[in-house]
């Protein structure tokens, strides 16, 4: 797609780095087809290729709107996009660029404001714990839409206190700890069962996606340079790799080497982070076969008492990272019966970030357009990897919905 890019932004970062992803663009529109919010609404605009054209306007040098922005706000990031498109087409991050953008010229309205501000300073806040305790406190008296936003408590367990010569660092997230903190718990007792050791960095915080998703560009860097200086030290001391299990935090965090390319302190650093991080469902191959070795009869036993599985891999591992189909194949072959949706088991379910907070009605749409293609009995339980797709997809089902390492945590604490 040819550009001719306004002068204000000729020879500019954002200006090249825009125009190079907008000339593979051929207009072919086979995004369109696996764009979830344009199979709700139907608007070519709210569709990749269309928002492809807004955000062409604008570098152009045509005044963007309103409307502009609310088309761009409406995307949800899943990136299913570029795994469609044939041209390689770097959607996602066109996207920040044209956010950024569109909102340095359209004011929004100061209620609109707020809510921004209040996600972006509020979730990766230390007082976001204390907050989600309170909730969990009264959730029997709050209006069911704030309800579905406060999981009930949940009990986390014990951490491993073994001593390993293989250590991993883990980010323990901003809101994982007080939402959904087994996860962080049960991948420790996991490793902690294969040899390795799980080390949790005091001073990594947030990953950067909350601020950098809602144009705070600026304050994300930030947060990701101090996770960087966080993790130096351990990884200069012999810890071997970061293990993310929020496949939202780890599609940020190996794309470190991306956003900070052009900070002169912080460049190389960042691209070895990005070199180093792994979602957890990339060392199941090695958790499987070590478990294995160390339990010869333990598929026998996860076929005959491990619940059924239901599968839904969240758009940060199977579009955001590209991996896909690992997580069903490993636990399968651990012994597992596990499935994925019978159809559009690559669309979002609409959780996306902050995109349910935003966006409800179109969250909630998709969430039970996924639950139907899910299609959970009674006897199964759904499982994802994604701390927000399962807070979010929890909301519209009682079938439990958990992360596939909660899962095979439990199975191992009853060898």
């Amino acid at each position: 797609m040819q550009t001719q890019l306004a002068p204000e932004y000729q020879n500019t970062p954002d200006g090249l780095a825009a125009e190079a992803i907008l000339r593979k663009c051929v207009h072919c529109g086979f995004c369109t087809a696996t764009c979830p919010t344009y199979q709700l609404l139907g608007d070519e605009l709210d569709g990749p290729r269309g928002r492809i054209y807004l955000m062409k306007q604008v570098l152009e040098g045509h005044p963007p709107t309103r409307k502009t922005q609310l088309h761009l706000d409406r995307c949800t990031t899943c990136r299913n996009c570029e795994s469609t498109c044939p041209s390689g087409v770097d959607y996602g991050h066109l996207l920040d660029i044209g956010r950024k953008l569109v909102d340095a010229k359209v004011p929004r309205p100061a209620t609109e404001r707020a809510v921004r501000w209040a996600l972006k300073e509020g979730i990766p806040s230390p007082l976001f714990g204390p907050a989600m305790a309170m909730g969990q406190l009264v959730r029997p008296l709050l209006p069911t839409a704030l309800k579905a936003k406060v999981p009930a408590k949940q009990d986390a367990g014990a951490w491993p206190n073994r001593t390993h010569s293989r250590k991993v660092l883990m980010l323990a997230g901003c809101a994982q700890p007080a939402m959904g903190p087994n996860i962080n718990t049960a991948t420790a007792r996991v490793l902690d069962a294969v040899g390795i050791q799980t080390i949790v960095a005091t001073k990594a915080g947030c990953c950067g996606a909350v601020k950098f998703h809602l144009n705070d560009q600026v304050g994300g860097k930030a947060e990701m340079r101090a996770n960087i200086d966080a993790w130096w030290p351990h990884l200069q001391s012999g810890a071997e790799a970061i293990v993310m299990n929020a496949s939202g935090c780890g599609v940020t965090v190996k794309e470190y080497g991306h956003i900070l390319k052009d900070d002169p302190v912080y460049a190389e650093k960042a691209r070895q982070i990005s070199a180093l991080t792994k979602d957890l469902s990339e060392l199941l191959p090695m958790l499987a076969q070590s478990l294995q070795d160390a339990a010869p009869a333990l598929a026998e036993r996860i076929a005959k008492t491990a619940p059924k599985l239901v599968f839904h891999p969240p758009c940060s591992l199977q579009h955001g990272q590209k991996l896909k189909g690992g997580v069903e194949q490993h636990l399968g072959a651990m012994g597992f019966s596990i499935r994925t949706a019978n159809n559009e088991s690559h669309l979002c379910c609409g959780s996306a970030g902050t995109f349910s907070v935003l966006n409800p009605d179109l969250a909630y749409q998709l969430r039970d357009r996924k639950l139907g293609h899910l299609g959970a009995q009674p006897s199964e339980v759904i499982v994802s990897a994604n701390m927000g797709c399962i807070t979010h997809l929890q909301t519209g089902t009682p079938t439990p919905v958990r992360h596939w390492v909660e899962v095979l945590d439990a199975v191992l604490a009853t060898a």
